[in-house]
C-alpha cells in the first residue's frame, strides 16, 4: 500500500491511500498518525478500502495537496548508517572518523515535516544551506530492548526524507558534545508512505535497495543506492529501543545516502560534494544552496518506477 496524508485545515491532516498508478486517491477517514497507534486494525481497514480503490474508486490526483504523510509526529530519530558519508564528513568537517563500532543517531525536531512541494525557510544563506537524501522507517510501538530481529516486525512504513542541513552551524554544536539544535531545521518527506512489501526486491535485509536521483538546479548530483547502509533499519530501531519504549509513529531515519563508488553515482548532500573535491583539489569549490534553489529527490526500484513520489522544492527566505 501507499499512503498519503492530503491537507484538510487539520495539523495531521487527513489520510488516503494512492493507487498502484499514482493516479488516484481514495480518502480513507482519520489520520496516519492515529492510524500507528493501532496498526492491525488499521491495517485491515486500509486493505479493504485499498480494493474499492483499484476496482475504480478516487479521485484524479491531479489536484491533491499532499502534505509529508506525517506532517508531524511523537520523536524523529537520524541514524548516520553510511560509513562512505562518514567518512567523507570527517574530511569535509576536519575532525576524526567517529568509527563504525555502533549505530550514530540524534534526536531531531519531530512537530513539523514539511510536504513535498513546499518552499523551505531560511534566515540566512551564509548558514550554510544544504540538503540530504535519506530513507526512514515509521514505527508501531516497540518495546524497550527489543532486539534487532524482533525489531522488523515493528517497520511499518517505509518513508523518502530531505533532512535540511545547516553547515556552517554544525561545527560549532558538534564542538559542544550536546546534540543538533539550529543545525538541523525541519526535515521534508516525499508524498507517499509505503508498506515494505510495495518495495519488492527494493526491501531487503532492512534497507532500501532503490536508486535515491536528486536534482540540483536542475541538474543530479546523485543517484547512491540506499542499500549500501552498514547497519540495517532493523539495528537502528533496535539501537534507538535499547534504554527506551518507542512510541508508535516513531521515525528513524537512514541517514545521508552515500555510496563508494561516488565518483559514478554521485553524491545525496552538498558537504560530501565538497569533501571529494578537498580530497581531489585541498580546497572546496562548490558554494551550499542560495535563495531561489531548487532540490528534486525520487527513488527509484529497477524499472524507473517511483513508489514515494518526488520531492521538489524551494529555498526561500524566510
Amino acid at each position: 500500500m501507499r499512503l498519503a496524508t492530503l491537507r484538510d485545515g487539520t495539523p495531521d491532516g487527513a489520510l488516503a491511500l494512492v493507487s498502484a498508478d499514482g493516479t488516484r486517491v481514495l480518502h480513507v477517514g482519520g489520520n496516519l498518525l492515529s492510524a500507528m497507534e493501532d496498526w492491525p486494525a488499521a491495517q485491515a481497514r486500509l486493505e479493504t478500502a485499498q480494493a474499492r480503490l483499484e476496482a475504480g474508486e478516487g479521485e484524479t490526483t491531479d489536484d491533491a495537496d499532499f502534505a509529508a504523510p506525517l506532517p508531524r509526529t511523537w520523536q524523529w530519530l537520524d541514524g548516520s548508517a553510511f560509513t562512505t558519508h562518514g567518512d567523507l564528513m570527517a574530511v569535509a568537517f576536519n575532525h576524526d572518523p567517529l568509527g563504525n563500532e555502533r549505530p550514530l543517531m540524534y534526536q531531531g525536531l519531530s512537530d513539523r515535516f514539511y510536504g513535498p512541494a513546499d518552499p523551505v525557510p531560511f534566515p540566512a544563506m551564509e548558514h550554510g544551506i544544504d540538503f540530504e537524501g535519506e530513507f526512514g522507517v515509521v514505527v508501531d510501538a516497540v518495546p524497550m530492548g527489543t532486539s534487532a530481529a524482533e525489531a522488523m516486525k515493528h517497520i511499518r512504513l517505509i518513508v523518502q526524507i530531505n533532512d535540511w542541513s545547516l553547515r556552517a552551524i554544525a561545527p560549532i554544536e558538534m564542538k559542544t558534545g550536546f546534540g543538533w539544535v539550529q543545525a538541523k531545521p525541519a526535515c521534508s518527506m516525499a508524498p507517499f508512505a509505503v508498506t515494505p512489501d510495495e518495495l519488492g526486491d527494493g526491501w531487503k535485509d532492512g534497507r532500501v535497495g532503490l536508486d535515491l536521483i536528486i536534482d540540483w538546479n536542475g541538474k543530479e548530483v546523485g543517484r547512491a543506492n540506499g542499500a549500501a547502509m552498514a547497519f540495517g533499519f532493523h539495528e537502528l530501531v533496535a539501537h534507538a529501543a535499547l534504554t527506551r519504549d518507542l512510541v508508535a509513529g516513531t521515525v528513524i531515519g537512514s541517514g545521508t545516502v552515500s555510496n563508494a563508488n561516488y565518483a559514478e553515482v554521485g553524491s545525496s548532500c552538498i558537504s560530501e560534494i565538497r569533501a571529494i573535491e578537498i580530497i581531489a583539489h585541498g580546497a572546496p569549490q562548490t558554494p551550499f544552496m542560495a535563495f531561489g534553489d531548487t532540490v528534486r529527490m525520487t527513488a527509484v526500484d529497477d524499472t524507473g518506477r517511483a513508489p514515494f513520489g518526488m520531492i521538489d522544492q524551494e529555498v526561500a527566505k524566510a
